[in-house]
């Protein structure tokens, strides 16, 4: 069993980045500047941030966090959101989600202009993404994608079933993966709430992606024998035990499950680190669109 290890490779990778930094500095050109907007003081929220900032610092590149309190106004937030758009010195930025209730999420996201969107989760974007056209892939999807061609997992004439529907993840994945492309040419059937006879479809599965939030949902007779499994979960559940109190938990029951696979990812420290390396992929992607 092979354990994708996506820790090491975004390692690999941020080394790859902070290489191409240090070419783009010694042109006369500016390091890739990210901003990222925060709003409130969700705990999971604020360690993911944390994380992005320390990451755009280990590959060179300029960050500004703008922490916002919870009652900021939507308009207010609207007006920062422009401020950005309109600023030359930043190259991409990010609102983290979940926003408060008050706050129309889609709204806001509308109001970043695609070329600085580089979470990927612009209409514009996705419709280029949909269309095999150039554009921002939304961080997960690219990071998963990611790992599966630099793990070798062939996808082409295989059949991948995706449990979760989401916009930020189970479709832009579905449509990636079906595309005419390195880590494409699959067929893909993504499953859902809805969906009947679930096991019956993730056992065909030769690669299962778990990306429904639910903590330990897939299990050993879910799966086949030698499939690729790939889990997003990402829960915290309180443990005692812990210096935290809490312990992330994927949607896999991974000790049960990988004995079953060919490969699979780790949580934490499969799917994770790559999404935040695939944020700095994006924002790269923006510094060179903007400064060629």
């Amino acid at each position: 069993m092979l354990l994708l290890d996506g820790k090491k490779l975004s390692e690999e990778i941020k080394a790859e980045i902070k290489t191409q930094v240090e070419k783009r500095l010694l042109t006369g050109k500016s390091a890739p500047h990210l901003a990222a907007i925060l709003v409130g003081n969700d705990g999971g929220s604020l360690t993911y941030v944390g994380h992005k900032v320390k990451a755009c610092e280990q590959v060179g590149f300029r960050s500004t966090l703008l922490h916002f309190q919870e009652n900021i106004t939507q308009d207010a937030l609207l007006k920062e959101i422009e401020r950005l758009n309109a600023d030359n010195t930043v190259h991409g930025f990010i609102v983290q989600l979940p926003l408060p209730a008050h706050i129309d999420a889609t709204r806001v996201l509308l109001h970043i202009h695609p070329s600085k969107d580089v979470d990927g989760f612009h209409p514009v974007n996705v419709g280029r993404i949909t269309l095999g056209m150039p554009g921002f892939v939304s961080a997960t999807p690219l990071g998963i994608t990611r790992l599966l061609e630099r793990y070798a997992i062939q996808t082409a004439g295989k059949h991948c079933v995706i449990i979760g529907r989401s916009n930020i993840v189970g479709r832009p994945l579905s449509i990636l993966l079906s595309s005419q492309s390195a880590t494409g040419n699959a067929t893909v059937t993504l499953c859902h709430s809805r969906t009947q006879n679930l096991a019956s479809i993730t056992r065909q599965a030769d690669i299962l992606i778990a990306a429904l939030g639910k903590p330990e949902f897939l299990t050993a007779n879910m799966v086949k024998e030698g499939a690729v499994v790939i889990d997003v979960g990402t829960t915290r559940v309180p443990d005692p035990s812990a210096k935290t109190g809490w312990r992330l938990k994927g949607d896999v029951k991974f000790d049960e499950v990988a004995p079953k696979c060919s490969a699979i990812t780790p949580v934490p420290g499969g799917v994770g680190p790559m999404t935040v390396v695939s944020l700095l992929l994006n924002t790269l992607q923006a510094a060179q669109q903007a400064d060629p």
